[in-house]
């Protein structure tokens, strides 16, 4: 299958690529998200050297990999098992200088899973870059990992030898609505918007998950064949999931339960008190993991000065939504569970997150897209916002978020709470700003007497399928 999307991705990569100078180049994002696939797409003809690390595997198991490996680009040379790293670098500069490509890609995937305890891998790749590979100008060395905290830590926040030696870092993103209905397309799924709507909000724009949907099957029949019996071949995802990002990953997944039980999140303090852990380093580190690997957001809610944590991947709010009782995971049947109020309610918030992804879209609806934002939830004085667009014109776009079965019309209750709400907002600002409407439905909104006499521009879900 061809490359979807990755636009930006691929510019600046193939610029590194033709750059002339030694590229240290660290690629990163979520599991399943596509790294692998991206990297072989663009470069497979052009590797020097590519090897994957072994999940859970010991030592002499990865150095026992990358010798197969090496003996893979090196058929006609016996290669011994080397001792450690250090030897593993020297084989593998031997090979590189052999080469007589005019540049020299080295792809490292799965980084953070080399780094076996006591390893010295570090060092040893350290050692290969410092004194070798970056006075070389035909070297392009590309690390990735879906452990992205590893890669933060060890590589880009590194305090020793390779502090400040990365070229350039991306961070690979999940598709976005339009790019899932290009790849949904592409495998021959021709679903409507709102199927596809749904399809997102519940696997988000993950490749790997979106690949396994079979177009001879109607979306409810996918998600029950996928998620259902010990067939599923999402059945066991979850724990697979944290379990290859995170050691301990129980303390992850216990971070994201309560996370998944708020739209808005928690505080710092809130998660202290809800797991009952101590308020210490430890747990600094699992909020930055689960920040760095892009399962979960930190943001600031206005006037706080005390970050929000909030869940953002869609998988992981569908697992916890609809799949963490063992009684319901065995057998979803997905088509009864649509005519629940717990779907009903599920659409509601994943239809939220689904437009807090898509920002961009929903700016360049509205015609703002050169103007600087802020953009969050707002909870005061028991007035629920769902989202606040706060911009640098001194303008404050309120914005509705409504997921209906049918066109949605305003009611007048409705009507009389967005003025509330209105009124709410006003009273945050210091200095007096301009309050805009906004409402953002999956279907085009019924424009009647309460829309027109409050709302100013309705947002739909064709407007978030734009690129």
């Amino acid at each position: 299958m061809n490359l979807i999307g990755r636009e930006r991705e691929q510019a600046e990569l193939l610029r590194l690529f033709h750059s002339g100078e030694p590229e240290f180049v660290m690629l990163y994002g979520r599991r399943r998200v596509g790294k692998t696939f991206l990297i072989r797409r663009l470069f497979g003809k052009n590797f020097c050297f590519y090897m994957t690390g072994i999940a859970n595997a010991g030592r002499e198991q990865q150095l026992s990999n990358f010798r197969q490996t090496m003996q893979s680009f090196c058929k006609r040379l016996a290669i011994k098992q080397p001792a450690d790293w250090f030897e593993a670098f020297a084989l593998l500069r031997q090979l590189i200088e052999r080469s007589k490509a005019d540049r020299k890609v080295i792809f490292l995937d799965e980084l953070p899973w080399m780094d076996t305890p006591k390893s010295g891998l570090v060092s040893a790749l350290e050692h290969f870059w410092n004194g070798w590979a970056s006075d070389r100008n035909d070297v392009m060395l590309i690390v990735c990992g879906s452990a992205a905290s590893w890669l933060v830590k060890n590589i880009e926040a590194n305090k020793g030898g390779l502090h400040n030696r990365l070229t350039a870092k991306i961070r690979l993103q999940p598709f976005t609505l339009h790019e899932a209905e290009l790849f949904l397309r592409r495998k021959g799924l021709r679903w409507d918007a709102a199927k596809v709507a749904q399809c997102y909000m519940a696997f988000g724009g993950i490749p790997y998950y979106l690949n396994l949907l079979n177009k001879d099957k109607s979306l409810a029949e996918n998600m029950d064949a996928l998620f259902s019996g010990d067939n599923g071949l999402l059945a066991n995802e979850f724990e697979h999931l944290y379990a290859s990002l995170f050691t301990h990953s129980e303390e992850y997944v216990e971070i994201v339960r309560i996370l998944s039980r708020k739209k808005t999140g928690f505080t710092r303090e809130e998660i202290v008190r809800l797991t009952k852990r101590p308020d210490g380093g430890s747990l600094t580190r699992r909020l930055n993991d689960l920040c760095d690997c892009g399962l979960v957001q930190r943001y600031l809610a206005h006037g706080s000065i005390s970050a929000m944590y909030r869940m953002v991947d869609f998988y992981t709010l569908f697992y916890f939504h609809f799949l963490q009782n063992p009684t319901t995971s065995a057998q979803i049947v997905w088509q009864q569970k649509m005519l629940t109020p717990a779907y009903t309610t599920w659409c509601g918030l994943a239809f939220e997150r689904l437009c807090f992804a898509h920002l961009s879209q929903i700016k360049r609806a509205l015609g703002i897209e050169g103007i600087s934002t802020v953009t969050y939830a707002l909870y005061k004085d028991n007035a629920q916002i769902d989202m606040v667009i706060e911009r640098s014109d001194k303008v404050v776009n309120l914005c509705e978020i409504k997921f209906t079965d049918l066109p949605y019309s305003l009611s007048k209750r409705e009507a009389e709470l967005i003025r509330n709400r209105m009124a709410v907002l006003n009273n945050t600002f210091k200095t007096r700003r301009t309050i805009s409407t906004v409402l953002l439905t999956n279907t085009k909104a019924i424009k009647n007497t309460h829309y027109n006499s409050i709302i100013d521009k309705n947002i739909t879900l064709d407007d978030l399928l734009k690129p």
